[in-house]
């Protein structure tokens, strides 16, 4: 479909990606970034986004209505948030133990009560229609912009400015920065991560409803391919600022996309190579920003001490 474009179809098809398959990233980063400057780290988002994906596909499915399953993914997402906080509120627990436990019981949960929904067909997310000026499909198809990424890609700076001029961002930053800090001002430490998890929990289940009700737009067991866990390495790459979480899901969408859109015009070796392109780009920020000479000038202080 897009020989005819060549490079020209590759650039579309690449961008179209990016944002098709940066959305979940762009909901988990921002849920996680939310969730650490809060001083907490949460490697169970995994979990609240596997989940999210079958929650609402189910519903949408029942009800007919996909933003009602939407607003279940989010649901289902804060309360494997809330379940995250309540344990790591406990003595001697350890945040990276429990996202790890959390994660397994999200996803083992999600397959369990979402193997009636494997074949159903539920209703799709809309998409805001943006090429209808041009002939060509593949630029049509490309300039579908699904309305989650809007929102998403509003509320990112939003968020950065939450985070710099509210007073609850500036509780949410103090928390993070120093807790001794935090309880000497009277603030409520575990109040507050507690709402931070919830509400990046959120997130990450609002990321799982766009993989099962618009891209792929399908509920199956092997619907995420780890965009919970590198949304991590994601946040570290962004310097735990909101836009620039935008910014690098796109770019891992883009590297997600690249493989597919070489294909479509063609260009078939090296394929399998190309759709690793992003977890080699994840290991790639990962050996980078484990170096003894890597600083973390915006990292929360907290997340330095565990």
């Amino acid at each position: 479909m897009t020989e005819g474009l060549g490079a020209v179809g590759v650039v579309i098809a690449v961008l179209g990606g990016a944002i098709r398959v940066g959305t979940p990233f762009l909901f988990v980063s921002l849920g996680e970034c939310l969730t650490e400057k809060s001083g907490r780290i949460n490697l169970g988002l995994e979990g609240n986004l596997v989940m999210g994906a079958m929650s609402a596909y189910g519903v949408a499915y029942l009800s007919g209505s996909p933003w009602l399953g939407v607003l279940t993914a989010g649901g289902a997402g804060m309360l494997l948030g809330l379940l995250h906080a309540l344990l790591c509120q406990q003595p001697r627990v350890n945040d990276i133990a429990v996202g790890i436990a959390m994660m397994l019981l999200g996803t083992g949960l999600a397959f369990f009560l979402g193997k009636p929904f494997i074949q159903p067909v539920a209703p799709h997310l809309p998409a805001l229609s943006l090429g209808g000026w041009s002939d060509s499909p593949v630029i049509r198809a490309a300039l579908d912009i699904n309305v989650l990424f809007v929102i998403g890609a509003v509320l990112a700076p939003a968020m950065s400015w939450f985070f710099r001029n509210a007073k609850w961002g500036f509780i949410i930053r103090t928390v993070g920065e120093s807790r001794d800090a935090a309880l000497a001002m009277g603030i409520n430490v575990n109040r507050v991560r507690m709402l931070a998890t919830m509400c990046g929990g959120f997130l990450a289940g609002i990321g799982g409803s766009f993989l099962s009700l618009y891209y792929p737009g399908a509920w199956n067991e092997g619907l995420s391919s780890g965009q919970g866990l590198m949304a991590v390495a994601l946040v570290i790459f962004a310097r735990w600022n909101p836009v620039y979480c935008l910014y690098a899901s796109l770019l891992f969408g883009g590297a997600a996309a690249l493989g597919p859109a070489l294909q479509s015009v063609g260009i078939t070796w090296g394929y399998y190579l190309f759709n690793a392109a992003p977890y080699v780009l994840t290991l790639g920020i990962m050996i980078a920003t484990s170096s003894s000479k890597q600083r973390f000038a915006s990292m929360p202080g907290e997340l330095g001490k565990a």
